[in-house]
């Protein structure tokens, strides 16, 4: 049957191939907004939560860290990693009067990101990588590392000790933190 023969109410509005064109340019735009949307999503980090909030610091088996058990546990001087804010591993600092200093230290490396041991031998911080010391305050001494290791505040709320953001002046720089 030719279409000069079809009744032209029975015929639809949209031919075969307008139809098609609609259903391939559909479904390339559908698959170009999906990468898109991985693009994006890929460098635009998700919300960690409510900005400014602190975490319970951990022990190495996942538990809360308690302050007094952590005071029996460890001497005047003493550097212990927890994990600590965006699970990144935090010294607690043990002050000369058994407390828990005001202040933890992101044990991230600033020139690669390893991971910087306490050296109690050497009374500071040196990265097992490529040699950069820091003091006992975490302040750069040697590098290659440009910057000296990102603070944290260390408080204790009801025996537990607590890490929340540092965005105060560096007390060992006297600089904006570099880390916010």
């Amino acid at each position: 049957m030719s279409q000069a023969s079809i009744p032209s109410g029975d015929v639809p509005s949209m031919g075969r191939r307008q139809f098609m064109n609609l259903l391939m340019w559909s479904s390339a735009a559908v698959t170009a907004g999906g990468g898109l949307y991985a693009f994006v999503g890929f460098f635009v980090p998700a919300s960690s939560g409510g900005g400014g909030g602190g975490v319970t610091a951990k022990d190495a088996s996942g538990n809360d860290l308690s302050a007094s058990q952590f005071l029996k546990e460890h001497q005047a001087g003493d550097r212990t990693l927890a994990q600590g804010l965006k699970g990144d591993p935090t010294y607690v600092v043990v002050t000369d009067d058994r407390e828990i200093a005001s202040y933890g230290l992101n044990a991230v490396c600033t020139h690669l990101g390893c991971v910087v041991p306490w050296n109690t031998a050497e009374n500071k911080f040196i990265c097992p990588c490529h040699g950069s010391q820091y003091n006992t305050e975490g302040k750069v001494v040697r590098g290659p590392a440009p910057l000296s290791l990102a603070l944290v505040h260390a408080t204790v709320e009801n025996d537990k000790v607590q890490f929340t953001p540092w965005t105060e002046t560096d007390f060992r720089t006297d600089e904006a933190p570099w880390w916010v």
